[in-house]
């Protein structure tokens, strides 16, 4: 076994690489950058080795300061990970020339599995459904053209090192052939190295499906089953669950049996996902077909680990040391139900904008054997623009995936994320979410179901109403607090017992009652509430039940107004007494600016491109910039029609959220 294992990672990986570690007794080392010197996972380490700047190209990427590390510190063994150079064949071969085990695949594996189009031949020689699709190199735009009318709309234009959803672009005509084929290899180059791309046909009503396998050195390999991956915003994975509520048991062996044909014939060993597409209109569930090999242990892992019972990072350590597997495929057993949400620094109300900055505050539901958070930050840190935007993943386990779903919405509740977008009330209206519930997915699922984009979850008739009876008693407490404090100045005080809540368009008026461990709440002079639980002043979140309903509601004041956040969306509640609420219906309310005047920076980043100058006539949806914000390019479009009055900003700018790009004069309404 090994002594001393370095990771070649950072955030929530590292973080889960180094508990595993420690609980088989093996020494750890993590590296960092500047902008990670705080990080969680360098707390957590047994040594720590320093690698350079924050940008990962002077630091994470760079294999030379890793085997300097390694040398450092004494290090037998490197887990990558995941991203990075997790799928890196020079990597592994550099660290076997020094001696030095890697923790993951033969580097022949990874070469074979890491470029898109050898990776399909590979797989069609091994008996492997792949998509109909033109695996040769394109030479220009006018030949992707006709290679994607030959093969027949729409199709699906990929880089071929891509990986995690970029370098990919749908084509539904030859217009969009035109103008993403450039753009596709650009991202392939500026993210792998490579600007080849190839083109396939576009499976509509797809699922996104994918095998988990295991091997080991001695030619021993089994899948564990499947992950559900449908759920996905921009081909990037949002929402995954083990098992699929498509996959029938004789799907599932029919995928496992070619994942392993497919790991056989490239020699591999360790962890390893071979992905699908699986088209959802197809009742039989025969069309399945490869998309890719990940190489690597998947973000995803912890649903498999839910349902298998095994710790996917112990067998890869186990396997790269020798030992064979110490179960069969027919010992592999699927048991209950597991669904990860991914916990993003975005602001799904800004359409998904990247959010930087500090946590102001981070408190995760509490954990156990049901719910699992794996994370790599804490209360204080700094989210960086430099790496991937996930903070965290909220891991559920039930009997059935009713209960697992049920158990994801609570656990998004108790979840708590101030000083920085974050996607938890996104996550939590998926779950909620009647077609989500049902199963009936496709890799469109958030496109199809928020064209408009996202503004927050439904609220029912009883949710309204329980939080105008949360918002009412933090406003009555907050009162009874000053109140008590004032009438230790100057005499008792009383406090108005009677609060009108403006919430939702509407108007309650709300009293309470009180009694040990709770109150009555009286809405609308109609009959009482029972409200189980207390909530005070200074207390972040109310914990408790309305009428047997339990609520767990974050609570944060804003003035005279509060805004209350549960199951999927934020209500901003204003409470006042009966006298300041009748006042106030007769003040004059202020009309907001008209922001469409301005093209305004929507994350902080980098002005990568201007596409129109001073005095330009604009029209409504017309690209007008673009800004490059953790690694991914963010076109900004006009809103109405319009002449550019002023440009404030020019190409190679980094810009500050909310700064001020264009100014327009419009033309009509």
């Amino acid at each position: 076994m090994f002594k001393k294992i370095l990771i070649a990672n950072r955030g929530e990986i590292a973080c889960r690489v180094i508990r595993t570690a420690r609980r088989m007794g093996i020494a750890t080392v993590a590296v960092y950058s500047d902008a990670d010197a705080r990080a969680p996972h360098v707390a957590m380490a047994d040594e720590t080795v320093r690698l350079g700047p924050a940008p990962a190209s002077e630091s994470y990427l760079d294999p030379e300061l890793i085997l300097d590390a390694c040398r450092a510190t004494g290090a037998d063994a490197v887990h990558p990970g995941y991203g990075f150079l997790s799928e890196r064949e020079s990597f592994a071969r550099a660290l076997a020339e020094a001696g030095i085990a890697f923790i993951g695949p033969p580097p022949e594996a990874i070469a074979a599995m890491g470029d898109k189009i050898q990776s399909k031949k590979l797989a069609k020689e091994a008996g492997v459904n792949v998509v109909p699709g033109y695996l040769g190199e394109i030479a220009n735009t006018d030949e992707a053209v006709r290679i994607a009318s030959e093969i027949g709309f729409p199709v699906m234009m990929k880089a071929s090192a891509g990986g995690g959803g970029k370098g990919m672009r749908l084509a539904w005509s030859e217009q969009d052939v035109r103008e993403g084929f450039e753009a596709t290899k650009r991202e392939g180059l500026a993210s792998f190295g490579d600007d080849r791309v190839f083109i396939e046909k576009f499976i509509e009503s797809p699922r996104h499906i994918e095998i988990q396998v295991l091997g080991d050195r001695h030619g021993h390999v089994v899948y564990l089953g499947e992950r559900e991956c449908s759920v996905q915003r921009r081909h990037q994975k949002v929402v995954e669950e083990a098992p699929s509520p498509f996959v029938t048991a004789k799907m599932r062996r029919a995928m496992g049996e070619q994942a392993v044909a497919l790991a056989k014939a490239v020699g591999y060993y360790s962890a390893g996902t071979v992905e699908l597409i699986v088209s959802g209109s197809d009742p039989t569930g025969e069309s399945f077909y490869f998309l890719e090999m990940n190489t690597r242990l998947q973000v995803e892992h912890p649903v498999t680990e839910m349902v298998t019972g095994l710790d996917l990072v112990e067998q890869m350590i186990r396997v790269a040391t020798g030992e064979p597997l110490g179960f069969g495929q027919d010992d592999v057993t699927l048991t209950g139900w597991s669904v990860e949400n991914r916990v993003y620094a975005e602001d799904p109300y800004r359409g998904f904008l990247p959010s930087t900055g500090r946590l102001v505050r981070y408190r995760p539901p509490p954990t156990s054997d049901k719910v699992r958070v794996d994370d790599g930050v804490v209360e204080g840190g700094e989210v960086s623009m430099f790496y991937d935007p996930m903070i965290a993943k909220l891991v559920t386990y039930g009997d059935t995936r009713e209960e697992a779903i049920d158990r994801q919405i609570e656990a998004l509740d108790a979840f708590l994320i101030d000083g920085i977008g974050h996607n938890v009330d996104f996550l939590s209206a998926l779950m909620q979410h009647p077609r989500f519930r049902e199963g009936a997915l496709t890799t469109g699922f958030i496109a199809e179901e928020y064209p408009e984009g996202f503004a927050g979850a439904p609220a029912d008739a009883d949710l309204v109403l329980d939080l105008a009876i949360v918002a009412a008693l933090a406003g009555y407490e907050t009162d009874r607090r000053s109140c008590a404090i004032s009438g230790q100045l100057s005499g008792p005080v009383p406090a108005p017992e009677l609060r009108v809540v403006r919430i939702a368009g509407a108007e309650h008026r709300v009293r309470f009652g009180p009694y040990e461990g709770g109150c009555l709440a009286y809405v609308d002079e109609g009959e009482a509430h029972d409200v189980i639980g207390l909530w005070r002043p200074g207390q972040l979140r109310f914990r408790g039940s309305i009428d047997g309903r339990v609520r767990t509601v974050a609570i944060a004041r804003q003035g005279r107004k509060w805004r209350l956040t549960t199951r999927g969306a934020s209500h901003v509640a204003e409470v006042l007494p009966e006298h300041v609420a009748l006042l106030s219906r007769h003040m004059i309310e202020k009309v907001p600016p008209d922001l469409s005047r301005f093209l305004i920076c929507p994350m902080p980043g980098l002005l990568t491109a201007l596409n129109v100058r001073e005095g330009e006539h604009v029209e409504a949806g017309q690209p007008l910039a673009v800004v490059e914000a953790m690694k991914m390019e963010n076109i900004l479009r006009a809103e109405k029609a319009g002449t550019v009055r002023k440009v404030n900003a020019k190409p190679g700018e980094s810009l500050a959220v909310d700064a001020v790009i264009l100014e327009f004069e419009h033309q009509g309404p």
